[in-house]
């Protein structure tokens, strides 16, 4: 074509400067509760992209790219800050004038606008020559028609004039008539047939004539350009023109010459209305005027009618002289001819379809503000990772499943086990000798045996029960010969000897003693158990550790009973081919059965590889994207999950694939196992392998029995040494206390002993009255001097803490008779004894052991020797018992009171059963106390020594026992009176060797203290609680 016809485009709309940082910050902190300085960097991309799309952008692909990228960004802004309030100033672009609006709407519709304007400039100054060219512009034409359609569509109540309804209606016309005109040029081009280019300028005339009507709606509103007017009013007269005249082509080609004739005329008539508003079009054509326009429009459009009328002048005259000359067809009325169809080829191309090119996206890029997302959209998107992994969860299950089938399957089989049995067969062959878990054990025995031998344990065993017995009887023995000691002294003493027996105070270490006997003996008993179990797999164990373990695996293995010379497989013993063949067959199926057992595996791992392929594609899905370009439209997400997961239905095929591919491998091998049970499980061969699994199995056995005797060996021999070094550690406590025990009671005997002595001197003469001497009695001494009396004496007394004036002596208080005066032959002192001579009585050696409150108490000790200084005699005649010169004792008279009881016991520990529980709970004290802590209730201050005692003859003394405590004035009568077996407590000297029944009496026990020299021994509860535990 030598010319093109001028193409109008939109023109574009102005808009100032719009601050979208400010509302977008706020919104962020309001909405999302998030800090708006976190989304700087996207406020300020989201200003720059504005600012370039719509401050000095031209009309190129560069501008249309940046309004592509704008409007997308305002989308996915608007489903975030749906309520957002900015002002967007833009100014109309036919009337120009400034109209502010806060929606965002509103600029979506602007851009949109905007885009329609580049496309249409775009089409328009393409190079419709090339063909090329012509596509661009149709293309960029349909796309210009398909976003002001989209405008009128979705955008109502426009506030400016360029986006009203009508006027975007009108604009529409205009762009779907210059698309039908490129593609009327492109089949022009192509020479395409008459009647088809007829039907498309048809097309196009009637899209002009349209356009043309409506355009008199806007006349003298100053909205479109005049010059617009009648560019529309020259193509529609030109395409009417066109359509005639590619008829009559049509018609003249059919036959048809009068037709043809008649739309020839038509057509240069239209041509010359066309040709002349061209003529005036380009006598007044301005370009400046009309900028929407090509500047060489006038001349353009002039030369184009202009040769279309020349065009059609010269084939009317030729239709007109051919109709003469040869056709003579009658001429039919204009309004009698057919009328020519209309063939629409242009259509609008939709938005969706513009945004949805991938070109487009890459352009768009990734949304500014990925990072916030709206609550609704995590929703959802919730939703759909329940929905990926309820799909995963089910994949994985049946995969679990078909993994299980395929074990369960060959277990019921037994192919693994049994494979390796036809596979010896055939090969007529063995397995290994030694069993793996054969070698197991003894690698670990073998380790054990290096850091702790067996027999090296129980050894350290024995010497430790060895010490614990020899120390056990160590402590029997000491106690026992501290008690015959005290019973030695005490036989030697008679009534002298105040120390209490052994019995009472020994008794807890006795009990310790029995406790720690009984744990011993339970131990040795399970020592003997450990013992024989040892014994028993002794043998087996050295035989397992042995090198000759694996001699015992190939002789329990050998095919019979007299070596291993014959074959495995003996199914015809008389045919030795037949015995090839056969072990031939059986390779086959084994050989077959592994393939099979090797393609399970790979149909496993590739199941699992497909399995990972799947959670890593689902983990990596992610459709917030597509969730919020849907925001608006709830309905859609049941539709839109349903696609998105139907990307993962190849890895769902493959993993069934996987499952079907199994269960054909698993009846292959089912059948393949049947039948080489079927060849090879009868036979000789397969008795004699049977035979030799069952002896391979027995000595397995037999070293398992060993092995396990050997860890309980191990076990009971790690808790007996721990047992017997507990027991030893108590043993060395209980073996202190012993000693302790004995020390304190040896050192208690040597001062009572010494003290014993003293009192046998001063008692030796005989009195006047009283029973006879003793045989054999040495002679007595001479008196010993007064103050010996008064220091013996002293000890006696339980109320004073030094010698003073004496008090009255006591008259008829207890059978009316007042004590009578000491002897003449006492009248003059002896010289006073050295002080070393009064050693402190036994009570004082347990002084230091007492109680706090008993340590202020003056011991004997602490006493001067000025105290036992002599006193001048008493005169005889005194009756009242001033003198502070005391009578010797009576000589022993015949008691009654020694005699009337029963004898005592020949063993000490006869009466033991007599004591009381409280007094076995107290005898840890110290057996001594009792007198220590006597003076202490009796302590009245005495300023003069004790009164002399009653007459030996007077035995009502015992039975006023009580009055005599309630009274502390007078001390108790010297210790050779009987009522001293009821007044044991208020005297340091306990009553004669024939009284020892007393103590088990009921007062002998309340005032008797416990032994304290040292601590209690401990409880045996866990010796019994070990040693039968142990004893198991």
């Amino acid at each position: 074509m030598a010319h093109q016809a001028p193409m109008i485009s939109i023109p574009k709309k102005a808009t100032e400067e719009v601050d979208w940082t400010t509302p977008i910050r706020n919104q962020i902190a309001q909405s999302y509760g998030e800090s708006p300085d976190s989304y700087a960097t996207e406020c300020a991309t989201l200003q720059r992209c504005r600012q370039d799309a719509v401050r000095g952008a031209g009309s190129d692909l560069t501008a249309r790219d940046l309004l592509y990228k704008y409007f997308g960004q305002l989308e996915l802004l608007e489903l975030r800050f749906s309520e957002i309030r900015v002002n967007f100033p833009w100014r109309d672009a036919f009337t120009q004038k400034l109209i502010t609006q806060t929606s965002i709407a509103y600029e979506k519709a602007s851009i949109i606008f905007q885009i329609a304007s580049t496309h249409s400039s775009i089409a328009s100054n393409q190079n419709r020559s090339d063909p090329e060219g012509l596509k661009r512009a149709f293309h960029y034409f349909r796309t210009c028609a398909g976003m002001l359609t989209y405008i009128n569509d979705n955008f109502l109540h426009a506030p400016s004039t360029d986006l009203g309804r009508e006027v975007i209606k009108f604009l529409v016309g205009i762009i779907m008539a210059q698309a039908t005109e490129v593609f009327f040029e492109k089949i022009t081009d192509e020479k395409k047939g008459n009647a088809l280019v007829a039907r498309v300028a048809a097309q196009a005339a009637y899209l002009y004539n349209s356009l043309s009507e409506e355009v008199k709606e806007f006349m003298g509103k100053g909205i479109f350009d005049r010059n617009w007017v009648t560019i529309i009013q020259i193509k529609s007269k030109y395409f009417t023109s066109m359509a005639q005249y590619y008829k009559g082509l049509a018609d003249h080609a059919a036959g048809k010459h009068g037709d043809s004739l008649v739309r020839f005329t038509l057509a240069e008539t239209a041509a010359k209305e066309a040709q002349r508003t061209a003529s005036t079009f380009d006598s007044i054509f301005v370009t400046q005027m009309s900028p929407t326009l090509p500047p060489d429009a006038g001349p353009t459009i002039r030369d184009l009618t202009k040769a279309h009328l020349a065009l059609c002048t010269d084939r009317k005259a030729e239709a007109q002289r051919d109709n003469d000359l040869i056709y003579n067809a009658v001429l039919p009325s204009p309004d009698t001819l057919p009328v020519i169809e209309k063939a629409v080829v242009a259509t609008a191309i939709s938005i969706q379809d513009v945004y949805g090119a991938p070109d487009v996206q890459k352009v768009i890029g990734t949304d500014i503000f990925i990072r916030l997302i709206p609550l609704s959209v995590h929703e959802s998107a919730s939703v759909y990772s329940e929905e990926k992994a309820k799909l995963v969860r089910g994949e994985v299950e049946k995969a679990e499943s078909a993994e299980v089938e395929v074990k369960s399957a060959l277990e019921a089989l037994g192919v693994k086990e049994g494979l390796n049995r036809f596979k010896s067969i055939a090969e007529g062959g063995v397995e290994e000798e030694v069993p793996l878990e054969v070698r197991r054990w003894r690698e670990d025995i073998q380790v054990m045996e290096e850091r702790e031998p067996a027999e090296s344990l129980i050894g350290d065993l024995n010497r430790l029960k060895e010490g614990v017995r020899n120390e056990l009887e160590s402590i029997s023995r000491d106690l026992e010969i501290e008690s015959k000691d005290c019973e030695a002294m005490r036989i030697k003493y008679d009534h002298l000897w105040t120390q209490a027996p052994s019995a009472a105070l020994t008794k807890t270490l006795r009990q310790d003693l029995k406790s720690h006997y009984g744990a011993l003996e339970a131990a040795s008993a399970s020592d003997q158990q450990v013992s024989a179990l040892w014994d028993a797999v002794k043998g087996d164990i050295g035989l397992l550790l042995s090198p000759q373990v694996e001699d015992v695996f190939r002789e329990s293995t050998q095919a019979g009973v007299g070596g291993g010379g014959e074959n495995l497989l003996d199914i015809d013993i008389g045919s030795e081919a037949k015995d090839v063949e056969e072990k031939n067959k059986i390779g086959n199926y084994v050989e077959e059965i592994d393939e099979r057992l090797g393609r399970l595996n790979k149909i496993s791992h590739e199941r699992g590889e497909v399995l990972r392929d799947l959670k890593e594609k689902i983990q990596s899905d992610d459709v917030s994207h597509l969730l919020l370009l849907n925001r608006r439209n709830s309905a859609v997400e049941p539709t839109l999950f349903a696609a998105e997961l139907e990307k993962f239905r190849p890895y769902q095929q493959r993993l069934a694939a996987t499952v079907h591919h199994q269960q054909l491998t698993l009846q292959e091998i089912t059948t393949l196992w049947k039948s080489l049970k079927d060849l090879a499980g009868r036979g000789p061969g397969a008795k004699k392998w049977d035979e030799r699994e069952k002896r391979k199995k027995d000595t397995v056995r037999r070293f398992s029995r060993a092995r396990d005797g050997y860890m309980e060996v191990r076990d009971g021999v790690a808790k007996g040494l721990q047992f017997y070094h507990d027991l030893t550690e108590l043993s060395g406590v209980l073996k202190r206390n012993v000693k302790d025990f004995v020390s304190s009671r040896t050192a208690e005997r040597e001062t009572i002993a010494s003290s014993a002595e003293t009192q046998r001197r001063l008692t030796l003469p005989a009195p006047s009255s009283g029973p006879p001497p003793l045989a054999d009695k040495p002679p007595r001494p001479p008196p010993p001097p007064a103050p010996s009396l008064d220091s013996s004496f002293s000890a006696m007394n339980i109320g004073g803490s030094g010698p003073a004036s004496p008090p009255l002596p006591p008259t008829n208080r207890w059978n009316g008779v007042t004590s009578p005066a000491a002897p003449q032959s006492y009248s003059s002192p002896q010289p006073p004894r050295p002080p070393s001579q009064y050693q402190p009585q036994p009570q004082s050696q347990y002084q230091p052991q007492q109680p706090s409150q008993f340590q202020s108490q003056p011991s004997y000790q602490s006493q001067s020797p000025a105290q036992y200084r002599p006193q001048p005699p008493p005169v005889p005649s005194q009756a009242t018992g001033s003198s502070t010169f005391l009578p010797p004792p009576p000589p022993r008279p015949s008691q009654p009171s020694y005699s009337t009881p029963s004898a005592p016991p020949q063993d000490p520990y006869a009466g033991l059963n007599l004591f009381s529980a409280q007094f076995s709970s107290a005898s840890n004290q110290a057996p001594t106390s009792s007198y220590a802590s006597q003076p202490q209730q009796q302590q009245p201050s005495y300023s003069s020594p004790p009164p002399p005692p009653p007459p030996p003859s007077q035995y009502g003394y015992s039975q006023q026992q009580p009055q005599h405590q309630r009274q502390p004035s007078y001390p108790p009568p010297p210790p050779s009176q009987p009522s001293y077996q009821y007044q044991q407590p208020s005297s340091p000297f306990p009553p004669p060797p024939q009284q020892y029944q007393q103590y088990g009496g009921a007062q002998q026990v309340q005032q008797q203290t416990p032994f304290q020299g040292f601590p209690p021994p401990p409880s045996q509860q866990p010796y019994n609680q070990y040693s039968q535990s142990y004893g198991r």
